[in-house]
């Protein structure tokens, strides 16, 4: 076995950032698919479950949906479909809702799930469905993005030159114009931080070389995931601080606080808002790390 097959043995903690300009980097659908932003402070918000998403679709890319890199949470998956390979794998009978008495079977049955299914071993999933896989919390963990400065969502309006209809072609008399809208962030610079756990890695199985591939995705993840709205969202840093030990040597939020970006004086003092990353002047303090934490730049 490599070094790649073992689970891991040290805890990160990470602090990614990202841009959008002239886009939307996650609508809200409860909101007319509007950018998501915090009322209160007019920052703008990512949803975990949209990076998780993009990640999921990289690493099927990668490597064509083919075990141990199934996607688990993926477009029109029938979760119940999954489980019952697991069952046949095993040659066990689903009962429904219910796990085998035989705990030993019962963890067989998780762990060909997290042994399969890239997703799972890394983020987690709950499968205690009518075809019953157990649950499992991921190694891998992430939080809300959040804009470094407040956003402005503005509304754009857009025709097209044709319609849905033949009813909606008599009543434009053969004009056959439709109107609609878009919503974009002019610009702004997000920042979301992770967490990867060595004890529930030893659970789900994640390895080494899960990780390297995680590293690969939050470099790569948006250039196959472009469209009208994201055509320009790019990663632009990413810091992971590396502890010597599973149980990690210091808070993660006393490290975060060693992890700034502010927009650059020159910008703020004409006035101008924020338009790309160089207007920003990203710092990390490593002098006087505590012992056992070192700096990683995974992008």
């Amino acid at each position: 076995m490599s070094t790649n097959d073992n689970p891991i043995e040290n805890r990160y903690d990470i602090a990614y950032f990202f841009e959008i300009a002239d886009g939307n980097p996650n609508g809200d659908p409860d909101a007319g698919n509007l950018p998501r932003i915090d009322p209160e402070t007019g920052q703008g918000l990512v949803t975990d479950v949209c990076l998780k998403r993009k990640i999921r679709n990289y690493v099927g890319l990668v490597h064509e949906e083919q075990p141990p890199y199934e996607i688990y949470v993926k477009e029109k998956a029938v979760l119940n479909k999954q489980h019952e390979r697991a069952y046949t794998a095993l040659e066990l009978k689903p009962e429904k809702r219910k796990m085998p008495k035989d705990e030993a079977k019962a963890r067989e049955l998780t762990a060909w799930m997290c042994r399969n299914f890239y997703d799972i071993r890394t983020f987690g999933a709950v499968m205690s469905t009518d075809v019953n896989c157990g649950q499992v919390r991921g190694a891998v963990q992430f939080g809300f993005a959040r804009s470094i400065d407040a956003v402005v969502s503005l509304e754009h309006a857009v025709t097209r030159c044709a319609v849905t209809t033949e009813a909606e072609s008599a009543k434009q008399q053969g004009d056959n114009r439709t109107m609609g809208r878009k919503f974009t962030v002019p610009y702004g610079l997000y920042r979301v931080h992770g967490y990867v756990n060595p004890h529930l890695a030893q659970q789900t199985g994640f390895t080494q070389g899960d990780l390297d591939l995680l590293k690969q995705s939050l470099n790569m993840m948006f250039e196959h995931d472009k469209s009208a709205a994201r055509a320009n969202m790019r990663p632009c840093k990413c810091v992971a601080f590396k502890h010597d030990s599973k149980l990690g040597n210091a808070r993660a939020d006393q490290l975060f606080a060693r992890v700034t970006a502010e927009i650059k004086p020159q910008v703020r003092d004409e006035n101008k808002p924020p338009r790309c990353f160089d207007d920003y002047e990203l710092k990390v303090n490593e002098s006087d790390l505590p012992s056992g934490v070192a700096v990683e730049y995974w992008v």
